[in-house]
């Protein structure tokens, strides 16, 4: 079932933007999705945001995560693998809530 999902760099080496593709798959540990940005490489850290309905949705969860390959599409389009390393939901009093993933 794909879902949609907010994307940014985590580092501030990268360039800033935000994406909002759709999952092709999803695991517990990673996502997989497709793209029409070249921005991605592996090795770059972000935070995705998934599933990502608005911005103010009390229900997103935000992850810290890691790019571990980007494959090329047809029509100029890739696909990014990710590897979820670490939540970063907030407490009610606002204050980030970390868990370390595996």
């Amino acid at each position: 079932m794909s879902r949609p999902l907010r994307v940014r760099p985590s580092e501030p080496r990268d360039k800033h933007f935000e994406d909002f593709p759709v999952s092709i798959n999803a695991s517990k540990d990673g996502i997989y999705f497709k793209t029409n940005l070249k921005s991605y490489y592996p090795g770059m850290r972000l935070f995705v945001t998934f599933p990502f309905t608005s911005a103010h949705d009390p229900m997103n969860c935000e992850y810290i995560a890691e790019v571990l390959r980007v494959d090329e599409l047809p029509k100029g389009m890739s696909a990014v693998a990710v590897n979820l390393k670490m939540t970063m939901n907030y407490a009610s009093g606002g204050l980030p809530n970390t868990t370390a993933r595996g």
